[in-house]
């Protein structure tokens, strides 16, 4: 039996219906197609290195406890691996109305949170895979492992012998109980031992903390600064409520683009992409009449905290910082330049690292007040961040799937909080993709807002090479 922590629960807590908390991503493949049940046997074939796709979620009466993951002993590969096709020769558009559908619908929470489609029809023989993961299973780290030991690195790499799988009785509703007070004990104790200043401090007796005070200090100096960013004046449109359908668009970028625009500019790859993402915000407001000088757009941006010891394991380690993205700059080298001293001053801040502590102490909370604030928190009116962008940097090598070579892939990151746009950015050889997830009813413009990001690099490169 094993428990969620907090960041995961979290996300459990606040799934409803106008509000899926699964993250996801679009595969697209050479031909020619595998058939289904090649695709069904390679799944059950490494389901062996991923237990945890084969567990659902058990939640304890009056969330006395937090949630835990049991083996499914109803578990069916075939209700999680399914078929479907696109009218041939599929295009992009049908491709990505498709996964905007299947995206927009949540899935069963009382099954292993996960769905995988083989999507057939793509024009040159192409075929691609849906995926979609609960937020609390994993995050986008995690989620870029999982895509590696589901995938290949060579084309001729043999299909492993399924494992035979059986299923660990549940735990009774008794058990379940005593367990969760036992851990409320316990918890408190177990998250002091992951703060080592904490810990250096009760083993050694001296009272110094140093660690901590030092952390404290710097995110103390930055305060000014910080709050500075946060009155700045944004736009009131990009908040709001949100129903239960979508409009998930992509865009593409190279890296020898991003690369051109470094080598003149400095900075990194991820502040172009955040200067890019800026333009298309920029254009989005501007149809809409609504953009100001001086205005920004505050996107939270998460921070892997996960260490190379925890490389593969399926939960959620991430801080998150908040950028206020220059909107209403004209000059696309001054919004790089205004991005790029937000981002290293927020990397010598340690901000990233103190929102991972923060986040770490919702393991003191009691389950059932964390589930009600959970829920309250995503339905409060809120304007202080107006979107999430978040990059996961993929593998530079190419993979395949049952011989076929991976050609590009797609992220899928949900929206919540009265957020009504999400952007999900990945990396996969010398390629970045852009998932654009927005709200159906509130967002019908977000094409703006895919083919501005496309432009921002473009005027990028124009810029610097001038």
């Amino acid at each position: 039996m094993d428990r969620m922590s907090a960041m995961d629960a979290g996300f459990f807590f606040i799934e409803d219906e106008n509000v899926p908390m699964h993250v996801g991503s679009v595969l697209v493949f050479d031909g020619p197609a595998p058939s289904y049940g090649d695709v069904v046997r390679l799944f059950a074939a490494k389901l062996g290195t991923v237990p945890r796709y084969r567990q659902r979620v058990t939640a304890l009466p009056l969330h006395l406890g937090w949630p835990v993951w049991v083996d499914d002993e109803h578990f069916q590969i075939l209700y999680h691996v399914r078929h479907t096709a696109v009218p041939a020769p599929g295009a992009d558009d049908q491709l990505r109305n498709l996964a905007g559908r299947l995206f927009a619908q949540g899935l069963d929470m009382t099954k292993p949170l996960w769905e995988v489609w083989l999507v057939e029809g793509l024009e040159g023989g192409r075929w691609a895979i849906i995926c979609k993961v609960h937020h609390s299973l994993v995050d986008g780290i995690a989620g870029s492992d999982l895509m590696q030991v589901l995938l290949d690195r060579r084309a001729d790499t043999p299909l492993p012998e399924p494992v035979e799988w059986r299923p660990t009785p549940p735990p009774s509703t008794v058990d379940l109980v005593l367990d969760g007070m036992r851990d409320a004990v316990s918890a408190p104790v177990k998250q002091l031992a992951r703060f080592p200043a904490f810990a250096r401090r009760l083993r050694d007796g001296n009272g110094s903390g140093s660690a901590a005070l030092d952390l404290g200090r710097t995110v103390l100096d930055s305060l000014p600064t910080t709050a500075r960013r946060l009155v700045t004046a944004t736009p009131k449109t990009l908040n709001g409520p949100i129903g239960p359908h979508r409009r998930w668009l992509w865009a593409k970028a190279g890296l020898a683009e991003i690369k051109t625009v470094r080598t003149v500019t400095g900075g990194t790859v991820n502040d172009i992409i955040l200067a890019a993402v800026t333009r298309g915000f920029r254009d989005l407001l501007a149809k809409r009449d609504e953009l100001a000088e001086g205005q920004v757009v505050r996107s939270m941006v998460p921070v892997s905290t996960r260490s190379s010891a925890e490389k593969g394991v399926l939960t959620n380690r991430f801080g998150a910082v908040l950028v206020n993205l220059p909107v209403g700059e004209p000059d696309p080298l001054a919004r790089l330049a205004s991005i790029r001293e937000q981002m290293d001053e927020l990397k010598s801040s340690g901000q990233a690292a103190g929102a991972d502590v923060l986040a770490g102490l919702a393991n003191f909370a009691a389950p059932a007040l964390l589930e009600l604030g959970s829920r309250t928190a995503m339905r409060l009116p809120q304007h202080l961040v107006q979107t999430i962008t978040t990059n996961v940097p993929g593998p530079r090598f190419p993979l395949f799937m049952l011989g076929r070579r991976l050609t590009e892939t797609y992220p899928y990151v949900p929206i919540s909080g009265n957020m009504r746009i999400s952007v999900g950015i990945f990396s996969y050889l010398d390629q970045i993709t852009f998932g654009i997830n927005a709200d159906f009813d509130s967002v019908p413009d977000v094409q703006l807002l895919s083919d501005g990001i496309r432009a921002g690099f473009d005027e990028l490169v124009t810029a610097t090479a001038t």
